[in-house]
């Protein structure tokens, strides 16, 4: 069996494996299928994801349900205003009896952290949670802690309150791969939760274990990306950045910040497993399409004029992705980077990367 074909087999079966995971989870949430598919996807990409949307919307429950649909270790954190940072990564404490300090690891050593309502607890204790995200790891007494693999967080948050609440700081934003905007159901999808309320609680099976899940991302990691793709995606993140220079002059005065070099990293990490999870070894535009919002909306700084006018993040990327040409078009086709197509192949080292990044390039 030849190469291509051991990655085609292996991207079948991890489609149908998380196929199978989320009819386990939908046993559970009815409707919210876009918010599922963007969990998952934060899943095999390796990124952390923030739920954003009013009370009563099921956010914990989704979590919670993942959690136990996946195999490995799970923790929640209810944040509150009083919370301190050795609450959330652990502290030392000292022993009498042996007149020595014994180091208490906190619940942030798990696999899957549920934090919940995250902007309810203050600067010092997100700033504890920077280090863990980005690094997997946490210092406690000068001596550094690894987290279990993989670890990803999974925090809620209440848009509608201000009281006794807190901004995320934008370095720890950046860090999420996702912010999801969580919506209403519709009002058939209500009348099946509220009957599903009636019965007994339903009790979901784990369908998933590590080893697993680690083997259907690294069928993740096979599905192809065109030059093209990635130069789209740079070229979202860019039109946030230099909007004149994608004929988008009206929007400068709106964006303080565009996205940083993790937007477009992490849309075209979230689009290749949307294209094994769509059935496919390679990346369309369409992939990077759906989940740009989701990758990019919190990356955006608005400017007063913009939060005056009550323009939102979401409003300006529907103006970037309608004017930025897809892979393929005048823009897209520009190589704004130089990397291979295969995205997770091993880079090439010193001048070769420099002079042949382009000239490697595989197409599809």
């Amino acid at each position: 069996m030849t190469d291509n074909e051991n990655a085609d087999r292996s991207r079948g079966e991890a489609r149908d494996a998380l196929q199978e995971a989320l009819y386990e989870i939908k046993r559970v949430i009815v409707g919210q299928d876009a918010m599922l598919e963007r969990l998952l996807v934060s899943l095999l990409a390796g990124g952390h994801v923030l739920l954003e949307g009013v009370p009563g919307l099921a956010k914990t429950l989704t979590v919670k349900t993942l959690a136990s649909v996946l195999g490995g270790s799970y923790s929640r954190i209810q944040f509150t205003p009083d919370l301190v940072p050795a609450d959330l990564v652990g502290t030392r404490v000292y022993r009498p009896d042996t007149g020595s300090f014994d180091t208490e690891l906190g619940p942030v050593f798990c696999n899957f952290l549920l934090a919940d309502e995250i902007n309810r607890a203050p600067a010092k204790v997100q700033s504890a949670l920077l280090e863990v995200m980005q690094e997997q790891q946490v210092t406690i007494g000068g001596t550094a802690y690894r987290v279990p693999l993989p670890f990803i967080v999974m925090a809620t948050q209440n848009p509608i309150e201000s009281e006794g609440t807190y901004p995320l700081p934008e370095a720890q934003v950046d860090r999420f791969l996702m912010k999801i905007l969580v919506d209403y159901p519709s009002v058939g999808e209500e009348a099946a939760v509220v009957g599903r309320s009636l019965g007994e609680p339903v009790e979901v099976r784990e369908r998933l274990s590590l080893d697993q899940l680690r083997r259907h991302a690294a069928a993740a990691a096979t599905v192809l990306v065109d030059r093209d793709e990635i130069g789209y995606a740079v070229a979202l993140a860019d039109a946030t950045r230099h909007p004149a220079e994608h004929g988008l002059a009206d929007l400068a005065s709106l964006i303080e910040f565009g996205s940083s070099p993790r937007g477009p990293i992490g849309l075209v990490q979230a689009a290749r497993v949307l294209a094994l999870l769509r059935g496919r070894g390679h990346i369309v535009s369409e992939d990077i399409r759906d989940l740009a919002a989701d990758v990019l909306r919190h990356r955006i700084v608005l400017s007063y004029d913009a939060l005056s006018e009550g323009v939102t993040a979401d409003q300006l990327l529907e103006r970037i992705l309608t004017a930025v040409p897809e892979a393929g078009g005048e823009h897209g086709a520009q190589a704004h980077f130089g990397a291979q197509a295969h995205f997770g192949a091993q880079a090439r080292s010193g001048a070769q990367a420099g002079s042949q990044a382009h000239s490697d390039v595989r197409a599809l």
